[in-house]
């Protein structure tokens, strides 16, 4: 005999719709940090030659490099791990667990506001010049260099990936606090068939 209250209900648009938003942001953080490893190489070429100019001695410059390169691989990594996350939230979603939609929000918080945080950062990178004393003349002049070594297009598109980031943690954090996907949440699962034991067979 089954019960109205205990039969699963029809995932609402609102939770498949949170969950897609998911996937695409995952697939959006894969691409970039695919992104930012494909033009490490042409960036490093070009700071390198624009740091054949400066007073920096070439140690100096390829601890630089080493710093750069290792930044770049750190945050894709981080990048990949986040999508993976994501894309695990997505399927916890679908599945209706409410473990899944709590999880979701933290993520949200934390996305929205490291979004937000990497906008303020891109932002000031260029606004605000970098002023150190004159015996950190050369290191001045290495790091002033990196943001210029990168393609001219990257600054803009990072900004915009940053905003359309915060956008999608806030969109979603919104879709699952809609009626129908706390009505959803909150419905009770049917307990699976018992089995019959016959002990004597």
């Amino acid at each position: 005999m089954s019960y109205p209250d205990q039969a699963p209900a029809r995932r609402p648009a609102a939770v498949g719709l949170a969950a897609t938003v998911l996937v695409l942001m995952a697939a959006g953080a894969v691409a970039s940090a695919v992104a930012a490893l494909l033009v490490l190489g042409g960036t490093v070429e070009r700071f390198r030659s624009a740091a054949a100019g400066t007073s920096a001695a070439a140690t100096q410059v390829d601890d630089v490099v080493l710093l750069l390169r290792g930044a770049t691989v750190a945050s894709a990594v981080v990048t990949v791990l986040v999508g993976v996350v994501l894309v695990g939230l997505a399927a916890g979603l679908r599945a209706g667990r409410p473990g899944a939609r709590v999880a979701t929000w933290a993520v949200c918080g934390l996305g929205a506001l490291f979004g937000c945080c990497a906008v303020t950062a891109l932002v000031g990178q260029r606004a605000v010049p970098l002023r150190l004393s004159a015996d950190g003349r050369s290191a001045a002049e290495l790091l002033g260099l990196v943001g210029d070594a990168y393609p001219g297009f990257w600054l803009a598109v990072n900004a915009a990936l940053s905003v359309g980031q915060a956008l999608g943690y806030l969109g979603v954090a919104a879709l699952l606090v809609s009626p129908s996907a706390s009505a959803w949440f909150r419905r009770r699962h049917p307990a699976p068939p018992a089995t019959a034991h016959h002990p004597f067979r």
